[in-house]
């Protein structure tokens, strides 16, 4: 089993060889691929030093499976490429996400929507992945009408250019900015472009891909996305309309039950999710479980998980996984 990294020296790059270590994925030859800039570089993995080789070198190798965190126009070039020579990639930039050819996963909701035949397979944004986790079962159980969510991101979903800047500034220093604006003792109500609809693109992501993800497009969902002073994961605020009556105490139970969940809700001892606390574990955490008391049918949730795990590299090893449990690589 030929793995490929591409993108091995960034942020999700560097966390997906830490998760392949942490589960024993079962690679027998891994491929590290980046940037021309970093050719020859050495990275150590479990007890053994790699180089990192070119785009060109890797596809030669032939491997099955290709993690992609370089970028979506390094994407868009590339893992066609890979697929053509038998590869299977599997990639985090939004390159792919809404091509209606490519399946969008999570693997605790769509998994089995996979195929041998999908070479090139799509992880979604962070935000989406931790929200629809907890979405899923609820929407197998009472159907989801509407989803009204406000994100807390943190900076290290910008990349170590953004994580710099946070710290120079609560250090002092003057120094390169990822933000228009300063983000320590900040919060910035833009994450990516603005579209024509008033909305950001990060924004827009949230919508598309839950419907995507979940495989059905009446959800209706409205998200406005920020940018927060923190580097322990990306939290949400989250409104959720159901088309039939609910118990609080069975909605519980449900997310209790559920695959990658950990339900964090006992008020009297405040226990509630923080990013403090998600930082470098793989599952979501969701609790402020309450109904809305305004409208019928309504309850809120508070979602947290660190982004660079389970919001990126860690849901691209268990798709990766996935595949090869089920022999589709």
């Amino acid at each position: 089993m030929k793995i490929a990294v591409v993108g091995a020296t960034g942020l999700v790059g560097t966390k997906m060889l830490e998760i392949l270590a942490e589960r024993n994925f079962p690679l027998t030859e891994l491929i590290l691929v980046a940037s021309p800039k970093s050719v020859g570089q050495k990275i150590h993995f479990k007890g053994k030093d790699y180089e990192v080789v070119s785009m060109e070198t890797a596809i030669l190798l032939k491997p099955q499976i290709a993690l992609f965190s370089a970028g979506g126009s390094t994407s868009l070039e590339w893992a066609p490429k890979f697929a053509e020579v038998g590869t299977t990639v599997i990639d985090n930039s939004s390159a792919w996400r809404m091509d209606a050819d490519k399946p969008l996963v999570v693997p605790e909701v769509n998994a089995h929507i996979l195929k041998a035949t999908d070479k090139i397979i799509a992880n979604p944004n962070c935000s989406t992945i931790q929200m629809v986790v907890v979405l899923n079962p609820l929407h197998r159980q009472y159907s989801i009408k509407r989803v009204v969510v406000s994100t807390y991101q943190s900076v290290t979903g910008t990349g170590k250019k953004a994580v710099d800047q946070l710290m120079n500034e609560r250090n002092g220093i003057k120094g390169e900015m990822a933000y228009r604006y300063p983000i320590d003792l900040n919060l910035i109500p833009q994450i990516d472009v603005f579209l024509d609809n008033g909305y950001t693109k990060e924004e827009m992501k949230m919508v598309m891909e839950t419907k995507k993800i979940m495989g059905d497009a009446s959800i209706q969902v409205t998200a406005t996305a920020v940018r927060v002073p923190v580097m322990g994961g990306h939290s949400e605020s989250v409104n959720i309309e159901f088309n039939s009556p609910f118990e609080l105490s069975k909605v519980i139970d449900l997310l209790e039950n559920t695959e990658g969940v950990v339900v964090q809700d006992i008020i009297s001892l405040q226990e509630y999710p923080m990013p403090i606390n998600a930082h470098n574990k793989d599952a979501v955490f969701v609790g402020r479980i309450r109904k809305d008391d305004t409208q019928a049918n309504t309850m809120n949730a508070w979602i947290v998980s660190d982004n660079l795990r389970k919001g990126a590299a860690t849901n691209a090893v268990q798709i990766a996984e996935y595949l090869v449990q089920n022999q589709l690589v």
